[in-house]
């Protein structure tokens, strides 16, 4: 169940505390999401494409064979 800002600031944690922990989770997610998209495909998704908006990351490998 989620709560509202309101519902937390009167069980006695500041807004600015709750709003802290959401905008973080919500960067571990997107983080998350885009490290998923660029690691090796799980089985049965090795054919798929990878979305347009997940940018690509090239591996520490492939950056240090080009010089």
């Amino acid at each position: 169940m989620v709560l509202p800002l309101g519902a937390a600031a009167g069980s006695g944690l500041p807004s600015s505390f709750v709003l802290v922990y959401a905008v973080g989770f919500i960067a571990a997610v997107t983080i998350g999401s885009i490290a998923w998209y660029n690691s090796k495909r799980p089985p049965g998704w090795e054919d798929k494409e990878k979305p347009n908006f997940i940018p690509t990351v090239a591996a520490e490998d492939e950056e240090t064979e080009g010089n």
